[in-house]
């Protein structure tokens, strides 16, 4: 069976979550319909269901009467994204460990290797966020995987805001203790590791949200 066509509504949304997770459409800015649909060659059907699409993913948000604009970030937001990604992502985890292979973990330890070597964040987010794809798949829930999809895009616009000028390569020790527990059968030590990483930033606050936000993904083990 062919792959399902990508339909305008989406092809837009994609478009616009790369640029605002990228930076290039900077948190508070204003998404501007009209501009949207011309660019788009849409008319303003799709583009509305884009910025809906983008509102499930916590990338945008609309204000009565005054439009929808890129999402803006506090503490208690990178706080809440962090607690749901830490038990949406262990409850995967645990549905995954019984299909888990040598060969997938070993795909995994490869994105971790990647991610040290990574010379920019964009590298970096991509290396990481395939660790956590590759390990969290396998759990065959397409629902929930789509859930941490939608977090793990929110999380990525936070990290890009924050790290994008002060980034530097570093090892991630927390991954390589969740692939010690995985290869030694220990589920539930590898998906409390996994949870400790993933909400780290709940639990350590910072003079600035947004380094608190980069904090989700960068914080060593």
């Amino acid at each position: 069976m062919s792959p399902r066509k990508e339909t305008v509504a989406a092809r837009i949304a994609r478009v616009l979550s790369q640029r605002i997770i990228s930076g290039e459409l900077a948190a508070g800015e204003r998404l501007r319909q009209d501009h949207l649909a011309e660019e788009f060659g849409a008319s303003h059907v799709p583009v509305r269901e884009a910025f809906r699409l983008l509102e499930a993913q916590g990338l945008a948000e609309s204000e009565p009467r005054r439009g929808v604009r890129v999402t803006s970030f506090s503490q208690e937001r990178v706080r809440e994204v962090a607690e749901m990604r830490a038990a949406l992502e262990a409850l995967a985890l645990r549905e995954a460990a019984p299909h888990l292979t040598s060969a997938i973990l070993a795909e995994a330890e490869a994105a971790t290797l990647a991610g040290d070597k990574a010379a920019d964040v964009v590298a970096w987010e991509e290396a990481n966020r395939r660790f956590h794809r590759t390990i969290l798949a396998p759990c065959k829930m397409p629902r929930l995987m789509a859930a941490i999809d939608d977090l793990h895009a929110a999380s990525a616009h936070f990290l890009f805001s924050a790290w994008r000028s002060e980034w530097e390569p570093r090892t991630d020790r927390d991954h390589r203790t969740i692939l010690h527990h995985l290869r030694r059968g220990e589920v539930d030590a590898a998906a409390e590791a996994l949870a400790r990483h993933v909400k780290r930033v709940g639990h350590k606050p910072t003079e600035k949200a947004g380094k608190e936000a980069a904090s989700i993904f960068l914080m060593p083990g």
